[in-house]
């Protein structure tokens, strides 16, 4: 495999901007799913924390009207 790469690079033209591009994709990638995971991780806590809050006053306000 290794030598089939290395045949590949000494043949072609440009071969070392392609693999260099390629590999920049995918860090551009891999950090694109990472910010998007840890986004809609603050997202869901944001709004559990929300629902929480106002289940919690919905509760109290009923306990107060009796």
């Amino acid at each position: 495999m290794l030598e089939f790469l290395k045949r590949r690079l000494k043949s072609e033209k440009g071969a070392m901007d392609k693999i260099l591009v390629t590999l920049l994709l995918v860090v551009v990638g891999v950090a694109a799913v990472v910010g998007l995971n840890t986004w809609m991780g603050d997202q869901k806590n944001a709004m559990t924390n929300s629902a929480n809050t106002v289940i919690t006053n919905i509760l109290t306000n009923a306990e107060n009207a009796k």
